[in-house]
């Protein structure tokens, strides 16, 4: 009974320790890489079971009666490791416990996995090396034995760390063939499957400085065009990489609409210069370092400014004084943007204008040409000038006016055409002052 009980509990220290073994080994390829300690120094309280017989007094037989020792509740333990990665490590361990004159001490040294969390690291090691008996009825003796199991760590201080508990399956094999006989080989060569536990403080040395939470922002494009978009980009460092991170960005270069560790700038309608868009990363678990800013900059240029083109006509483009003419001007802006036209004048008479045609009135207008122009101003500020000239001509001469020369009478009732000499007298005369008054044309024509 007592060795099916024996084979059970080691098949379950062995799967329990191996089951814990292969956990941590996982897990530490997952675990945030921390700053380990270079080394560790374990001290405090160690209770112990060796679990397996010694020999003791002789029955009637002479057979040798088997001496079960007792738990061993004093002791100490103390452990030094050394970290050559931050997760696997060189252990020494020693340990000793007493009871009634027996004791039990051991001296082993193998390798040691660590989980390294926030606030608590587990461990599981596997040490060999010599287990030290000493007796009260037969004196000293060393074996060989082995150590399995692990345990759990609490973080106090970088330096400083409780443990609170660690638990370890004890192997060993001794050899008491000088005082027992061939006929007992479970007791002339007795093995001993012991359980042993710990607690205390464990002590960390060495290491680098701690790592502080940083981010580092850049741009697609650290110069574009306005409109065009700009991608923004955070890669946050130093942060526990199973922890999720949030993202708040800000920029006074147009609208930012971040989603993670990325946003987009939208850049319409912003004017020429430089800009700078900034994310604050976030560690919301994180109970100090949690969070870290940077920014990045660009500038948004703006498009070449054309100013806009105009021309302007006028119909009719000659008018009597009084008349009307009307004058159309038409603008356009190269680049593409909203013009308006105004500030119509006229060098001559009144102008009324609206939008892009106007309106001239020529009354009291002098005879000669009048400039009327106009300004087209499209949405940036930019003007052009044109101008269209219309001609108020001289008014005609007035109709010549007819004088009487001279008269004739015709009193001759029965012949009234027969034109006596005195008419013909008359008419000579009339023909002569006209010949010679154009005679006088001619000559002030050349």
């Amino acid at each position: 009974m007592s060795l099916c009980c024996g084979s059970h509990g080691r098949r379950m220290w062995f799967g329990l320790i191996l089951t814990l073994s292969l956990i941590l080994c996982a897990s530490a390829a997952l675990a945030q890489q921390q700053t380990p300690p270079k080394a560790d120094v374990f001290a405090g309280y160690q209770w112990l079971n060796p679990g397996g017989n010694i020999p003791g007094g002789t029955d009637a037989s002479g057979n040798i009666i088997p001496f079960k020792l007792p738990s061993m509740p004093a002791g100490f333990g103390l452990a030094f490791g050394y970290n050559f990665h931050p997760n696997f490590a060189l252990e020494g361990d020693f340990g000793a416990n007493y009871k009634d004159g027996n004791d039990v001490s051991t001296y082993s040294i193998g390798p040691r996995a660590t989980w390294r969390g926030e606030g608590i690291n587990l461990f599981a090691h596997t040490l060999l090396g010599a287990n030290h008996l000493n007796t009260a009825s037969f004196g000293a003796r060393t074996g060989i034995g082995a150590i399995l199991g692990g345990g759990i760590d609490l973080t106090i201080t970088k330096h400083v760390s409780f443990r609170l508990i660690e638990a370890d399956y004890q192997w060993a094999k001794q050899n008491f063939a000088k005082q027992v006989p061939p006929s007992q080989p479970d007791l002339r060569r007795p093995s001993y499957q012991g359980a042993r536990l710990r607690t205390g403080v464990v002590l960390n040395f060495g290491g680098a400085p701690e790592l502080i939470p940083a981010a580092s922002c850049s741009v697609d494009h650290s110069e574009v065009m306005q409109g065009e978009p700009v991608t923004a980009t955070v890669s946050a460092t130093n942060f526990n990489p199973k922890h999720t991170l949030t993202y708040a960005w800000t920029g006074n270069g147009g609208t930012v609409n971040g989603k993670d560790n990325t946003a987009s700038i939208d850049t319409k309608g912003v004017a020429g210069g430089s800009y700078t868009v900034t994310s604050h990363v976030t560690d919301p678990k994180a109970k100090k370092n949690g969070d870290a800013t940077c920014t990045a900059n660009y500038t948004v240029k703006e498009p070449p400014k054309n100013p806009p083109t105009m021309s302007c006509s006028a119909s009719p483009t000659s008018l009597q004084t009084g008349g009307t003419a009307t004058v159309t001007c038409t603008c356009t802006s190269p680049d593409g943007v909203p013009v308006t036209v105004a500030g119509w004048t006229a060098s001559g008479g009144s102008v009324s204008g609206n939008g892009n045609s106007a309106t001239l009135n020529t009354t009291g207008a002098s005879p000669g040409p009048i400039t009327v122009s106009a300004t087209c101003t499209d949405s940036r500020g930019l003007t052009a000038n044109a101008s269209s000239q219309v001609t108020v001509e001289n008014p005609p001469p007035p109709p010549p006016k007819a004088s009487k020369l001279s008269q004739c009478d015709f009193p001759n009732p029965k012949k009234p055409w027969r034109v006596d000499n005195t008419c013909k007298a008359i008419l000579d005369d009339v023909a002569l002052r006209l010949q010679q008054g154009g005679r006088r044309r001619q000559r002030g024509s050349d």
